[in-house]
């Protein structure tokens, strides 16, 4: 468990000191010649002349920073197999189900025939009794003749004849 946080502790430090010395180096062929292929002799495989010491700090906080991030990589997934649950008492025989209160009761939902048993019910009761507020009386329904009985309906006259 040490090693892991010595490990973790020198990837960050190589972390921040890579930063630091990538941030540091002055840039090659920066200029505008740089950008259209000028500059032959500061090309990424011709000659550089000797390293400076950031390139050489650059290269070390690089191979660190692969190696610990391999050795991370291969601690986190030993680390990986263990449980929270591995820590938990099981028991033997399962927990009890809830048990529901006395006092309720259980209603089942009504099958087709009940409902249409008691639709028929109030049909029956509402046919019973009149359908009337409290204090009101209803005015007796005159029947409507159909239209056919009504009075015959005036004909139409002929425009600009008057009957004789």
């Amino acid at each position: 468990m040490l090693i892991y946080y010595a490990v973790v502790f020198l990837h960050v430090v190589v972390c921040f000191l890579l930063i630091l010395v990538v941030l540091l180096q002055s840039g090659k062929g920066a200029d505008l010649a740089g950008a259209f292929g000028g500059g032959a002799t500061q090309t990424a495989f011709g000659s550089r002349g000797p390293a400076s010491f950031l390139s050489k700090a650059t290269t070390v906080a690089a191979v660190i920073f692969m190696f610990t991030s391999i050795a991370l990589s291969g601690m986190s997934t030993s680390r990986a197999t263990k449980s929270i649950m591995d820590n938990t008492k099981q028991s033997a025989t399962p927990a009890p189900a809830p048990k529901a209160p006395a006092n309720s009761t259980q209603t089942k939902a009504p099958t087709q025939e009940e409902i249409k048993k008691q639709q028929e019910e109030i049909e029956a009761r509402q046919k019973q009794a009149p359908a009337q507020a409290p204090g009101t009386q209803k005015a007796p329904e005159t029947q409507k003749a159909p239209a056919e009985k009504q009075a015959p309906a005036t004909e139409k006259k002929a425009p600009g004849k008057s009957p004789a």
